[in-house]
């Protein structure tokens, strides 16, 4: 469980860093995962990258992964911060290239990535390897999670960061490390202001990755993954909480490459079929001139 210290970190600062979550038979256990030919065939595939690999979703690929989703050690501890009712908004594997001078991730809010009804969303980075400021560790601006959401466009596109700079690059006394031995955790806030550096080590940085949702937190934009809405810990709910925010889409190359939609698969609310069935009534329409 997190002490009331740490509780009133994560609420204070953003973010909090939790030691010795798990004992060194569990982080090798771990490790043994990431090993495993599958996984590494994938990882192969995204190393041409010079940012950070981002494997999604985990949870898919490996039991092992499913399970540590549900770990009490890490959903116990979420729920103190978010509440009982919990589930998966992605699973991923972040690693950064071994190749020394490669893995950057730019500043950034995880929110404007896949913005939802309310804010109850976080981050749990589970540690693989020590990381460190020489293997590309995370830095957070401390006390961002209260500056709502920032701007992460340019003329009306998506970017792979947020775009004001001031934030970090003016408040250096706000920036500080966010980096645990292997066997912690950090959990961050979904408004956390945070990126990463170069991986100057020569040597690999694995971080498994779940980010959480409260039970009545629903997704408004990015896509569904295969294991998004996964129960990890309470029951199942049918409600929807909606919190004040006025929030501007920037629209998403990447995706409406993907999808064919500018904010991913979620953000229309219509599926695939329904989207050709409508362009064919719209079409009718054109074609006729009348409903």
């Amino acid at each position: 469980m997190l002490t009331e210290a740490e509780i009133d970190a994560f609420w204070t600062d953003g973010f909090v860093r939790v030691d010795d979550v798990f004992p060194d038979e569990d982080v090798e256990e771990l490790r043994a995962l990431t090993a495993d030919p599958s996984i590494q065939r994938e990882l192969a595939k995204r190393r041409a990258s010079e940012r950070t690999v981002h494997l999604i979703p985990l949870t898919t690929r490996l039991a092992g992964f499913k399970e540590l989703a549900c770990d009490l050690r890490l959903t116990g501890r979420v729920a103190q911060l978010i509440g009982d009712d919990i589930q998966l908004s992605n699973s991923k594997l972040a690693t950064k290239p071994p190749t020394a001078g490669a893995g950057a991730f730019p500043w950034h809010q995880d929110f404007a990535y896949y913005t939802h009804t309310n804010f109850d969303l976080l981050t749990v980075a589970v540690a693989l390897d020590d990381v460190t400021p020489e293997n590309g560790g995370m830095y957070a601006v401390r006390g961002s999670h209260r500056l709502g959401l920032l701007d992460h466009s340019r003329d009306g596109w998506m970017t792979g960061g947020c775009v004001e700079s001031h934030h970090w690059e003016t408040q250096q006394e706000a920036v500080v490390p966010l980096m645990s031995k292997a066997g912690g955790i950090t959990i961050h806030h979904c408004l956390t202001l945070h990126g990463s550096p170069v991986n100057r080590s020569g040597m690999p940085r694995r971080l498994v990755v779940f980010q959480y949702r409260a039970g009545d937190c629903y997704q408004l934009a990015d896509n569904v993954w295969e294991d998004t809405g996964f129960q990890v810990h309470g029951t199942p709910g049918h409600r929807v909480r909606c919190v004040p925010m006025d929030i501007v889409l920037p629209r998403n190359r990447g995706w409406e490459r993907f999808c064919g939609e500018p904010h991913g698969s979620v953000y229309r609310q219509i599926g695939s079929r329904a989207r050709d069935w409508n362009n064919e009534s719209l079409s009718a329409v054109d074609v006729e001139g009348k409903g």
